[in-house]
């Protein structure tokens, strides 16, 4: 497909990041789909990783909630956006196909190719999948459905003041011109906003959210569909899926806006990083390219 065939490899300069660099393409599905969580992103909240001391930006990582909670259960993998972001962004491209697909008449994105981008995972959730919910349900019929709800206007503030600042923040949108991570997912990120938002998250968001929530309740049999709130905790969600709660563990602990930014900007300076340490390697071996030159020139001139 167009996009997918832009892959290149991550650069050996790339160390200041820990982005891992797997081709879709050549992947197959290992476990079953179970779980479709098509709810909108910043309905399921971020959770703070307990194993990170608060100082530390490298480890002190925000986690899905609704993705930690799966993990919890026994689910392989959830996938979500930071999945694209911050862990594989090649998966990034994959996803630029799905919208050509959807939204500009591009090759159809088949039941196979969502076997290749998502075959390590038992549940998804979150966006950019929440798009292709119609999509989804149909490639996996099999699969239970969750929409995570919250309040609309609480959902639009906090998508406001994170995933959509991301959008627009000037030093990702240079950034995806130099840097291999962000090349990947940022012309991602904002066809995401653009189709799915149709280009004015501002102004339609709200709408599009309620007008979302309405279609897949009319797609899912409502013996298949969850409504579910981070805040209700595990009952409802464990009966819902057929698992057990888990003895004494709490529900992952939401927290909502405190660190996305912060996180985000930390992320660019590490790419930064990268970027930098390529150029100097670049400059590095251009100087040893003429030094070398300079020298066999001097020796065939001089014979020295």
């Amino acid at each position: 497909m167009a996009f997918s065939s832009q892959y290149t490899s991550k650069p050996i300069t790339d160390v200041f990041t820990s982005d891992t660099d797997i081709d879709r393409r050549y992947c197959r599905r290992v476990v079953p789909m179970k779980v479709l969580i098509l709810g909108l992103g910043r309905t399921g909240t971020a959770c703070q990783s307990p194993y990170a001391p608060s100082s530390d930006h490298a480890t002190n990582r925000s986690f899905p909630a609704m993705r930690e909670a799966m993990k919890e259960l026994g689910y392989v993998d959830t996938y979500h956006m930071m999945s694209a972001s911050i862990e594989n962004p090649p998966d990034a491209l994959m996803w630029r196909d799905a919208f050509a697909a959807k939204y500009n008449d591009g090759p159809a994105f088949t039941r196979e190719d969502w076997d290749k981008l998502l075959g390590h995972c038992q549940a998804i959730c979150d966006w950019p999948g929440c798009a292709f919910a119609k999509e989804l349900i149909e490639a996996y019929p099999e699969a239970k459905v969750i929409l995570t709800t919250r309040d609309v206007h609480s959902w639009h503030a906090s998508t406001l003041k994170t995933v959509f600042w991301r959008v627009t923040d000037p030093e990702i949108q240079w950034l995806q011109y130099i840097s291999w991570g962000a090349g990947f997912y940022y012309p991602m990120l904002k066809t995401f906003f653009d189709c799915f938002f149709e280009g004015d998250f501002v102004g339609k968001g709200k709408e599009i959210y309620l007008r979302h929530y309405d279609e897949v309740r009319s797609m899912v049999p409502p013996e298949k569909l969850l409504e579910f709130q981070v805040k209700d905790g595990w009952g409802p969600l464990c009966e819902f899926l057929g698992n057990a709660v888990p003895y004494g563990r709490k529900f992952p602990h939401v927290n909502d806006n405190s660190d996305f930014v912060s996180r985000s900007k930390w992320r660019n300076k590490m790419q930064m990083a990268n970027v930098a340490l390529n150029f100097a390697m670049i400059a590095l071996v251009v100087v040893l390219f003429w030094a070398v030159l300079l020298i066999t020139l001097r020796i065939l001139a001089f014979g020295w």
